[in-house]
């Protein structure tokens, strides 16, 4: 396709190093852990769970200050900001000689982990309103062949060591930077600024203009629920591949990157048309409905090709997080959009802290008592609330204000 701004590739691409860096070191973490708390593979998950929430927490409470900074001071110093602080995090976690630096690790990555929210705000700048959920589905395909690449190099790179994908993703996140540096321009007007104000910097100020209209409630739980079913990716999937599949981290990689080709592939050339056929809150309904029913077929996956068999299905499930987001756009004026987004990843944060501790404990306590799927039985639980509330409150609401 043709960009209709310069930003547009360069954000894209940002995205897309980013999540090459992330997904390289998902198939040694678990491993990583054990070894450096000199405990159980169970044990090892809960230990991922918390060092997750450390991401979290700190997150939760960056993503609304650096939301905001980029309606005040401009998208671009935000970025790169993210960027070179994601370097000098996986630095960091390279050396970390105790469990306990890798939880520091996290914090500087939750700290600069906002950088989805001001990538947003920089296309919802550059695109007019009815073609963002089309751009914001191709934010998803630049995290999935990100996901494509960066776990089969981990995979690979495992053979020299737990730390070498953690070196190659600082390095990744290094090139991020100079890349922005280089090529991204401003795309907030200096008209649209707002001064910065710390005590706007929050989440609840962030959504307030959204819960002021009532029918942003229902969406924003939905949201919530939905985010946080989908915590079990990042928070269980390495270890329930070696928990329930036996899996090295060689297939953890393959399994990762098999999923980032089919999300890429879906994102690329599904979300766009099924929001332009269907529009967003049924393109949302679509991809919560294959969401759920993903996660009740990994619950009982015991065979690797059961999983390999679910994964181009699940990847429908990209349908549903971009609707919501142009949804939520949709209702956000344009010199609030770096709020919206930075709120967006405050209410992500949220997800984040709360989604591990239930996933990671339910896979853990599941296993101890022979059943490796409990984490998926409680994201499909999750999903299904996330799915009947869209279904029952949002869809009805969207369709009278478009016949009034």
């Amino acid at each position: 396709m043709s960009f209709h701004h310069r930003a547009v590739p360069i954000v894209l691409a940002a995205v897309l190093i980013d999540s090459i860096g992330f997904g390289v070191i998902l198939p040694v973490l678990p491993r990583l852990i054990v070894t450096l708390s000199h405990t159980s593979l169970d044990d090892a998950a809960r230990i991922g769970g918390w060092m997750l929430v450390a991401f979290a927490v700190a997150q939760f409470f960056a993503g609304p200050v650096l939301g905001t900074l980029g309606d005040s001071i401009g998208r671009r110093p935000v970025l790169l900001f993210s960027m070179a602080a994601f370097a000098i995090d996986y630095a960091l976690m390279a050396a970390a000689p105790t469990i306990g630096w890798l939880f520091v690790g996290r914090v500087v990555a939750g700290i600069a982990g906002a950088v989805y929210g001001p990538a947003n705000a920089v296309l919802a700048d550059v695109t007019p309103p009815e073609k963002r959920g089309a751009t914001f589905g191709l934010m998803g395909a630049a995290f999935g062949i990100g996901f494509i690449l960066g776990p089969a190099i981990g995979g690979l790179l495992a053979s020299f060591g737990p730390r070498a994908p953690f070196l190659a993703a600082a390095v990744l996140a290094g090139l991020n930077a100079l890349w922005i540096l280089s090529l991204l321009p401003e795309t907030i007007d200096p008209a649209r600024r707002r001064p910065f104000r710390l005590r706007n910097a929050h989440v609840f100020a962030a959504f307030g203009p959204l819960f002021q209209a009532g029918k942003a409630k229902p969406l924003l739980l939905a949201a919530f629920l939905w985010q946080l079913a989908h915590m079990v990716y990042p928070a269980t999937w390495a270890f329930f591949g070696e928990i329930a599949l036996g899996w090295d981290e060689r297939m953890i990689g393959w399994s990762l990157a098999v999923s980032g080709i089919c999300m890429a592939l879906v994102q690329s050339f599904v979300t766009g048309r099924a929001i332009a056929a269907w529009g967003e809150e049924r393109t949302v309904v679509l991809g919560m409905l294959a969401g759920g029913l993903a996660f009740l077929g990994y619950c009982f996956a015991r065979q690797t090709w059961m999983v390999f068999a679910i994964i181009p299905f699940a990847a429908f499930q990209g349908l549903a997080f971009p609707s919501i987001t142009a949804l939520l756009s949709r209702m956000t004026d344009p010199s609030r959009q770096g709020a919206l987004q930075g709120g967006m990843s405050a209410l992500s944060s949220t997800a984040l802290i709360l989604g591990p501790l239930i996933l990671s404990q339910s896979l853990a306590f599941g296993a101890e008592r022979g059943f490796q799927g409990g984490n998926f039985a409680v994201a499909a639980l999750l999903a299904l609330s996330a799915l009947v509330l869209i279904e029952w409150k949002v869809v009805p609401r969207v369709h009278g204000a478009a016949a009034a």
